[in-house]
């Protein structure tokens, strides 16, 4: 009797894509049946999409296809597209409030901070949403790491409550400081750049509203170790993005993170929520690009 699973021919052309020389591969796009295109069918990873990285697509059509290929959520959208998209089926899997650069590590940031976190809230509530994004903002000159993580945390703490009440969790997200080749790519001078001072954050917040949004591509370029930081802190974690690294580009044979492998590690710790792809798409048809990666995290 054979015991090995049964997988479709397509996906095993990936699989020989994966292991193949660069320099015996043929164009992932190749590996593309536009006859019979991918769909999801597994759904062990609950995914979504971010949508900023498939501007300039209007997001009607961007909504549209996220429903052909069976992915289950979409973010980073203008909230006037929430009642579309869950009209078409699809969640909102985040929502967005203050940007990355002006974060509560500056304390003259704080008011607005807050303001936008609330509104994010009301707005996540009003679209059955369960999650919103927060960030640690730039480094201040000058200022001690001790001085604006206690910065950090007494903004959170001013609206972790509100959250609560609302069932609303706050996701920190960790972002690279590395990369310096794009302004979507990385963010020099980011103070939460150490996912584990990100993590020890969480931990300090000390609330089941509070959590990380480990994007497994930023983590990738500080920290490494992906796996190993996920089985050790899953339960401090709410949310995930993917993409390609280095370039931020497709999870395709040109990256070095195995996706696989990483979604597989999600699924051993009892992660029930989303896992966004974020990358910047670089082939010719970025739907294309999508579909492949949906396929590539469809364990």
């Amino acid at each position: 009797m054979n015991s090995f699973p049964a997988i479709s021919r397509r996906r095993a052309f990936l699989s020989v894509l994966a292991a193949a020389p660069l320099s015996q591969l043929l164009p992932v796009e190749a590996a593309v049946d536009e006859k019979s295109p991918f769909r999801i069918s597994r759904r062990r990873i609950h995914q979504s999409v971010m949508g900023w990285c498939f501007n300039p697509m209007p997001v009607p059509e961007l909504i549209d296809h996220c429903v052909a290929i069976g992915l289950e959520g979409i973010e980073g959208i203008d909230r006037k597209f929430y009642p579309l998209a869950k009209e078409k089926g699809l969640q909102i899997s985040l929502v967005g409030s203050h940007g990355f650069a002006s974060g509560p590590v500056d304390r003259a940031n704080h008011q607005n901070c807050e303001q936008a976190l609330r509104s994010a809230i009301d707005a996540a509530v009003k679209a059955d949403a369960k999650r919103v994004i927060t960030f640690t903002g730039m480094r201040v000159p000058g200022m001690s790491d001790a001085t604006a993580e206690r910065n950090c945390l007494d903004l959170w703490n001013r609206v972790i409550d509100y959250a609560a009440q609302h069932g609303i969790t706050l996701c920190l997200e960790h972002l690279n400081s590395k990369d310096d080749s794009h302004p979507m790519k990385g963010h020099p001078g980011y103070f939460g750049d150490d996912v584990e001072r990100c993590f020890d954050l969480v931990r300090r917040m000390d609330s089941p509203n509070f959590r990380l949004l480990f994007d497994v591509y930023h983590v990738q370029i500080m920290n490494g170790d992906v796996i190993r930081r996920i089985r050790q802190n899953h339960e401090l974690i709410g949310h995930y993005h993917t993409a390609g690294n280095p370039g931020r580009r497709e999870l395709d044979h040109l990256q070095e993170i195995n996706y696989p492998a990483v979604m597989q590690a999600i699924l051993d710790t009892g992660y029930e929520g989303f896992v966004a792809q974020e990358f910047i798409p670089t082939w010719d048809d970025p739907v294309q690009s999508l579909r492949h990666a949906a396929e590539i995290c469809d364990i």
